[in-house]
């Protein structure tokens, strides 16, 4: 009997203490955790609070994008050890999308995976919030100091570098992006043109280069902007008019009409709340740049017409629009671009299905995306479906992210090649 309670109570013991040694390295996530991160669609947000009652997790947060608050509740959440795991769920073309988490738990910050569908894969870093701080701009600006940069595996997916995968140009020189006195300047205005497709009255930016007159003919570049911007976008990342100015003044571009319009075709087109959903918007956008935007284009300002005289480029959603749309229609434009090209690209073998008419009929293929950035394998895609065919193109990976300073790169190159 004696010797039956003694090993009961060494069980008890024992046990007791895996319990301790498994307490000890459980994470602790009740609380408050605040993190702030890049994605497609601009810098967001979180506050996450967590708590932990009879070991079962609850969590929420408050997320913020471009202004403008949500409240979310997250589904499944779990702790397993120092893993946490949860989803939040958000509706996208009528459907409920998933976006997964998964978190490693320290004493003071959390490390976080964070895995929108199929469309991106993110990692950030989540700081506790001390109990009785102030949620007030200099905590968030405190708390931006520990988000990570965009890099490797910070958007996108895993990046796999293949032997192609290597700058076709140097980067543009020092100052090339800044504003030059004593050189002629062009103008940017904002105009607006009737859109029999969306059914409403729409905005474009464009931009006029100097000495412009109506007794010259002049080609048009149109400029398409990404998920998360409008009409403004390009002119807040890059520029473009300080670019084409001192391009022009160094001889190095052909004169041109720069043309940036709205590439979401709805009646609310500008960029807010969860602009995921307004992902079919972009692929209407076709009709509305054949049916309207270039023929507006056209009507109002002295620009040559037909296909040589025109070319499409856009950046990331953009630049998925300027491959499908652009290589669909050859006979509309000679000249493609496309930088960090999106999730909304079409399949190689969808974007050029002719590889014979691709090759006779462009000018300038122009692929282009940074070695840092975790949606190449899209672009790469494309590249190696182009190579393996026989089209000719540019195929440009330089040393950038998802990020302003690629676009705002391969927009000073390609501007250099086209038109001539």
């Amino acid at each position: 009997m004696n010797t039956a309670k003694t090993l009961m109570n060494i069980l008890i013991l024992a046990v007791g203490g895996l319990l301790t040694v498994a307490a000890a390295y459980a994470g602790d996530v009740t609380g408050q955790w605040r993190a702030e991160f890049d994605t497609q669609v601009g810098q967001q947000k979180y506050l996450f609070t967590f708590t932990v009652n009879e070991m079962k997790v609850a969590g929420k947060a408050t997320a913020e994008v471009g202004g403008r608050k949500r409240e979310v509740e997250f589904k499944d959440p779990r702790l397993d050890g120092d893993k946490l795991t949860f989803v939040e769920t958000f509706k996208f073309q009528d459907n409920e999308e998933r976006i997964e988490y998964t978190g490693k738990v320290g004493d003071s910050e959390i490390k976080f995976t964070r895995k929108v569908g199929d469309f991106a894969t993110e990692e950030f870093v989540a700081k506790r919030v001390e109990s009785g701080a102030v949620a007030s701009a200099s905590s968030t600006n405190a708390a931006a100091t520990n988000r990570p940069a965009r890099g490797a595996g910070r958007f996108g997916g895993p990046i796999v570098l293949g032997p192609d995968d290597k700058p076709a140009f140097p980067d543009p020189p020092a100052g090339f992006d800044l504003k030059r006195e004593g050189i002629p300047h062009g103008k940017s205005e904002m105009v607006e043109y009737d859109s029999k497709t969306v059914g409403a009255r729409r905005k474009m930016q464009v931009y006029i280069p100097p000495g412009y007159s109506n007794d010259k003919k002049y080609p048009v570049l149109y400029l398409l902007h990404g998920i998360g911007g409008d009409e403004t976008e390009w002119e807040r990342f890059a520029h473009p008019d300080i670019l084409l100015d001192n391009l022009l003044a160094e001889g190095k571009v052909v004169p041109m009409l720069v043309v940036m319009p709205n590439g979401r075709a709805q009646k609310n087109d500008r960029a807010e709340g969860d602009v995921f959903r307004s992902a079919p918007a972009f692929a209407n956008f076709e009709r509305d740049l054949l049916d309207d935007v270039i023929p507006a284009i056209e009507a109002r300002y002295s620009v040559q017409a037909g296909r040589e005289y025109r070319a499409l480029a856009g950046l990331s959603m953009g630049g998925g629009q300027a491959l499908n749309f652009g290589l669909a229609h050859l006979d509309t434009f000679a000249w493609v671009g496309g930088f960090s090209s999106a999730p909304n690209t079409k399949p190689p073998e969808q974007l050029v299905p002719d590889p014979v008419a691709a090759t006779r009929q462009l000018r300038l293929l122009w692929l282009a995306c940074g070695n840092k950035d975790g949606l190449i394998r899209i672009s790469q895609a494309v590249h190696l479906y182009l190579k393996e065919k026989g089209v000719p193109h540019v195929w440009h990976v330089d040393g950038n992210a998802h990020d302003p300073t690629e676009w705002k790169n391969n927009l000073d190159l390609f501007v250099q090649h086209i038109f001539r």
